[in-house]
């Protein structure tokens, strides 16, 4: 028991921080998950990341749920879950009665552009971390550059392809061409 309310109140104090969504949460979870506790490794929350961009939900909660049932198994995964989602659910209502009166005010207003300012910095610091897991050799380099230049590019097309879909299809390329161990 004393387990699973660890799981709960460490994902409770990430949900309360989750600020700019999974990719900004990335650092944090690394630093939390990974160097202070021992939950899980960087290519582990790497890959959770991967499977939480192709499963329905939020990132960051379904990477919760993931370390969650490594640790507990479904009783941990409900808790990490819960835990995660605890702290926005009331911070959420407490803004959304307060909004309508607080929103104009050119105060709030600049908070909220230096919270932008602050998420765009954690997405770069995050996507460059994942660079450095991800983007190994010039086989990876050329599947970033044709999912990029796909991404960038995908309004062109006459049909849009689903990011899901796109890491579906790396996947299987990484499992068809990826480095083979011995």
């Amino acid at each position: 028991m004393k387990e699973i309310l660890e799981l709960y109140l460490a994902f409770l104090k990430i949900g309360c921080v989750n600020f700019g969504g999974g990719y900004a949460m990335l650092p944090l979870l690394e630093k939390d998950l990974v160097n202070k506790r021992g939950w899980t490794t960087v290519d582990e929350l790497t890959d959770y990341f991967a499977i939480g961009q192709c499963t329905p939900g939020i990132i960051a909660l379904n990477v919760s749920t993931f370390i969650g049932n490594k640790k507990k198994g479904v009783a941990g995964a409900l808790a990490s879950t819960i835990g995660f989602v605890t702290g926005p659910i009331c911070i959420i209502l407490i803004i959304a009665a307060f909004m309508k009166n607080f929103a104009e005010y050119e105060i709030v207003q600049h908070a909220f552009a230096g919270i932008r300012v602050c998420v765009c910095v954690l997405i770069v610091q995050a996507v460059l971390r994942l660079w450095k897991k991800s983007v190994i050799d010039k086989l990876s380099f050329a599947l970033f550059l044709v999912i990029f230049l796909m991404m960038v590019f995908g309004s062109l097309l006459p049909f849009k392809i689903p990011a899901a879909v796109l890491v579906i299809a790396a996947g299987v390329f990484g499992v068809m061409f990826g480095p083979r161990k011995k």
